[in-house]
């Protein structure tokens, strides 16, 4: 179990969390959410005890493994992966190690008769059965599964850590706190250098793990996948939600509304005390009533209704000129490095309009493709073109150094902004994170991320016809990633975007190309209807189709199965009796949810009652509940 106890944290002299209490038992997934800057890694270092507190305690479970991934890369030799990701299992390495050693010892060793070398003998054998109860034999096979999960090839396994970019050396990080399993998992952005294919294995593992897990991830549906609880990071202190992401959404609305109904019936309630008061003050046959007013004003504990969040704004991109109706075209593109290549035959013709997801594993070609569509990097052999008039706008991780590092935050924005958009800068930037006197700062003075959603921001701001995005969420919270996404729904140029959030995706594209050995495959829709199309459940593969088993016995067993139908009248009236009995099952089952929730509301109703989270979690599930049956009886008498 873990138990945050009163906890306080101060730095340089700013209280950072302040009387923060909170217990997790076993089996529990929270995920810790809230605002940028909020305090979130700083909460979870504190749990993993690598940063002190002020007061109160933190209590670990006794004898509990901890494992916690931090955002930064540990220090890593010049091992294999395959070594790399071994040394998870430290104990058993020396374990067997020192088994080798005395094995070889006993080789040269003559003193049969010796207590020396019977003692010699009991060592090794007693090593023996530790690694048996370490289940030293299987650690290979748990290896190569969980790198492979994360999206390692097995023949990249042996090759040296150090040829692997960053992203793909954290995975090995991610993995070695996996292989050990430790009781209690702290895991600080752990999609960050994930693709689609290897977030959903992550998703399928953490869900089946029997330990405690703390996560911190601004991925929506990561959280809803993985979580049963939700502790949100807000004014110093916490709210915690015992449901997933998803729920706690509706759950906080809920909460807010009944706080609010609460504070009004409480102000009209202190408004009449105080006019009483004031009316009756100088009456001396009125003394007792008014002192016993004032009393009884100074023990009533004011309702606060701290907004929870700013009202998302609504920005609209400029509307884009007007461009040809073939807005780029791809053409028998190669790209290789060296022996490796990359893109093989590449065609896409991408129509004015159009809005493109590129999906598939890292390392696939999607970027690569990007950069030669934006000319940023020349095809090996094919041809790439844009159309005539078209106006790019394009946004990656380097494009943060096109920024002027001279002007400041603020002047980057506004020497651009046109229109009632300049009345809200402050809001817009805001928006992507930048508040207080971050806006002030010279750009030169920003960390990568910081220009990165800067120059993300001044892109929404120019008229473009054709939006060229390599995974624009990377450094952005949940509630920016919903502006961006609204921004570009309403968008009517062309786009193309790089990302592996399906949140952010959902519903934003009408068409996904899938990269996978070499070349690309189109399918209309947006992520959903691709995931349906590719009757992927579960994803653990992209670039795998599953195969319709074919029916067994050929013609003959389609005979077999219409002789064995029952007859058409008696089956009718079968069909006719379960939709009866379907629907008075269903109506019942309504009427039981109306009446419980009817009795729920009338208890959130009692001001006393406006910080029962465990009421309000009730009723969000009657709700929902009453919402699905709801459905399922219209769905049958329709």
């Amino acid at each position: 179990m873990v138990s945050v106890d009163n906890v306080r944290i101060s730095f340089n002299g700013n209280t950072l969390f302040d009387k923060v209490t909170f217990q997790i038992k076993a089996g529990q997934r929270a995920g810790l959410i809230g605002k940028n800057g909020a305090g979130k890694s700083t909460l979870l270092k504190a749990l993993s005890g690598s940063v002190d507190i002020d007061h109160g305690q933190i209590i670990l479970g006794k004898n509990e493994s901890l494992g916690y991934l931090k955002q930064d890369l540990a220090l890593q030799g010049e091992l294999s992966v395959r070594r790399e990701a071994e040394k998870a299992f430290e104990e058993s390495l020396a374990a067997k190690q020192k088994l080798e050693d005395l094995s070889e010892e006993l080789t040269v060793r003559t003193d049969y008769e010796s207590d020396a070398y019977q003692e010699l003998i009991q060592e090794v054998s007693d090593l023996g059965m530790q690694l048996e109860l370490l289940d030293e034999s299987s650690q290979e096979g748990k290896i190569e599964r969980i790198l492979m999960g994360l999206g390692f090839k097995r023949e990249e396994l042996d090759k040296n850590i150090q040829e692997f970019s960053g992203g793909w050396r954290m995975r090995v990080e991610l993995a070695k706190i996996l292989l050990q399993e430790p009781a209690i998992l702290l895991l600080d952005e752990p999609t960050n250098h994930l693709d689609i294919v290897s977030i959903q294995w992550l998703e399928k593992y953490l869900r089946n793990y029997s330990g405690i897990i703390v996560l911190i991830s601004h991925d929506q549906e990561f959280l809803n996948q993985v979580t049963n609880r939700t502790i949100e990071i807000v004014n110093k202190g916490i709210m915690d939600f015992h449901v997933p992401y998803s729920k706690y959404l509706a759950q906080k609305e809920l909460h807010f509304e009944q706080l609010r109904a609460s504070k009004v019936n409480q102000d009209k309630k202190l408004e009449e005390m105080e006019r009483f008061i004031d009316r009756f003050r100088a009456k001396a046959s009125k003394s007792n009533q008014v002192q016993s007013r004032v009393k009884a004003l100074e023990k009533i504990e004011r309702i606060v209704v701290e907004e929870h969040e700013v009202a998302a704004m609504k920005i609209r991109f400029p509307e884009p000129p007007r461009g040809s109706k073939q807005v780029a075209t791809v053409t028998q593109v190669n790209k290789t490095y060296g022996e490796k290549v990359v893109l093989d035959k590449v065609d896409l013709i991408v129509g004015r309009n159009e809005k493109l997801a590129f999906v598939g594993k890292n390392g696939m070609g999607k970027s690569t493709l990007l950069k030669i569509i934006v000319d940023e990097v020349q095809a090996t052999s094919g041809v790439s073109e844009l159309g005539q008039n078209t106006s790019l706008g394009y946004y990656a991780q380097n494009q943060a150094e096109e920024l002027d590092l001279n002007k400041t935050v603020f002047n980057t924005i506004d020497d651009i902004a046109k229109g009632p958009v300049r009345l809200k800068i402050r809001d817009l930037l805001g928006s992507f994170l930048f508040s207080g006197e971050d806006i002030d700062k010279k750009v030169e003075v920003l960390s990568g991320g910081e220009k990165a959603r800067l120059a993300l921001c001044k892109l929404l701001l120019e008229p473009y016809n054709l939006l060229v995005l390599d995974e624009p969420t990377n450094h952005l919270d949940i509630l920016s990633k919903q502006i961006l996404k609204d921004a570009l729904v309403n968008y009517s140029g062309t786009m193309i975007v790089v990302s592996h959030d399906r949140e952010f995706l959902r519903g934003l594209t009408d068409k996904i190309i899938e990269f996978g050995e070499r070349n690309v495959k189109e399918f209309a829709g947006d992520i959903d209807f691709f995931l349906e199309q590719k009757n992927l459940d579960e994803m653990s593969e992209l670039d795998l189709q599953k195969k319709t088993p074919s029916s067994k016995g050929g013609k003959g067993a389609g005979k077999d199965k219409k002789k064995n139908k029952p007859a058409p009248d008696r089956q009718s009236q079968n069909d006719d009796r379960k939709l009866k009995n379907k629907i008075s099952s269903l109506e019942s089952r309504i009427e039981t949810l109306e009446e419980q929730k009817s009795a729920l509301e009338a208890k959130i109703a009692i001001p006393a009652n406006s910080n029962d989270f465990k009421l309000f979690e009730s009723y969000s599930e009657v709700e929902t509940e009453l919402k699905e049956v709801t459905t399922a009886w219209e769905n049958l008498v329709d």
